[in-house]
């Protein structure tokens, strides 16, 4: 467990300084992997930092928020957004990442433990499949989209991400971009942009969600978050020169290790 017990104004110079590393970790993980680097965020708030799970689910949604919304900006200049598809996410996904909280809310920490480490491993395997098929199920174009062939696919999808926003803390990249992908035939690119951009608002949702669920340590969450972004940032601009797919390699063995990990330690060891 934690080696500092951040709640409330017991804050210590200690728990800070845990979560200005866990931060930095977490942001450059970021940075060279992407939105996909965020899953370990809340495992590192609780068992590193000390948080009860439900006080790091709405710092890890800072996180993904900002950093997002830093990568959707070049996206939306390049003109690799489909604004309408991801109006249509996020109005089924507002709602549901309420929904989730409030099935949080009612779960004990266990539960919500043992179902992130499942979530964990979904993202895992979806990092190790490096699937690049179009889909065909809905025409996206620059013309428009054809909303009868989309709608039933896109708004469960968003219902999904949000639910999994709400209840967990996840961006819901590993989620959204596949659905983009090969359930609606977005190319790539553009489903890399949307997805941000759906990941921005969801994750706002969620931390508005969630600011009544449990006390949030101001210090610690700006501590966290703001070495998080630096070292996104940094790492961002030094990644250009990485071998990106051995690092997602190494990443999804490490996150099954800290998936397997939570199960043990919810299972077995409380």
């Amino acid at each position: 467990m934690s080696v500092a017990a951040a709640s409330g104004t017991d804050t210590t110079a200690a728990a800070i300084g845990i979560a200005l590393a866990f931060g930095a970790v977490i942001g450059v993980l970021l940075g060279l992997l992407g939105g996909g680097g965020s899953i370990l965020a809340v495992p590192a708030l609780v068992y590193g930092v000390g948080l009860d799970i439900r006080a790091a689910i709405p710092v890890s949604l800072m996180v993904v928020g900002i950093a997002s919304a830093v990568g959707a900006l070049p996206k939306i200049g390049a003109g690799h957004v489909q604004w309408r598809l991801a109006a249509v996410f996020a109005a089924s996904g507002i709602p549901a990442t309420f929904a989730g909280t409030a099935i949080g809310n009612r779960l004990p920490q266990s539960a919500l433990l043992i179902g992130f480490a499942v979530v964990m491993v979904v993202a895992g395997v979806r990092m190790l499949s490096n699937s690049g098929s179009m889909g065909t199920a809905c025409e996206v174009t620059d013309g428009g989209i054809d909303w009868r062939r989309c709608a039933t696919r896109s708004i469960p999808a968003g219902l999904a991400v949000g639910l999994l926003t709400g209840l967990f803390g996840v961006g819901g990249g590993f989620l959204i971009i596949p659905a983009l992908v090969l359930l609606l035939g977005v190319e790539i690119p553009i489903a890399i942009g949307t997805s941000l951009l759906i990941i921005v608002v969801n994750s706002a949702a969620g931390v508005v969600s969630h600011l009544h669920s449990a006390p949030i340590d101001w210090p610690i969450t700006a501590a966290f978050v703001a070495t998080a972004i630096v070292g996104s940032l940094v790492a961002g601009h030094l990644g250009t020169r990485m071998d990106t797919e051995r690092l997602h390699r190494w990443f999804a063995y490490l996150v099954f290790a800290v998936a397997a990990w939570v199960l043990v330690d919810t299972i077995l060891l409380r």
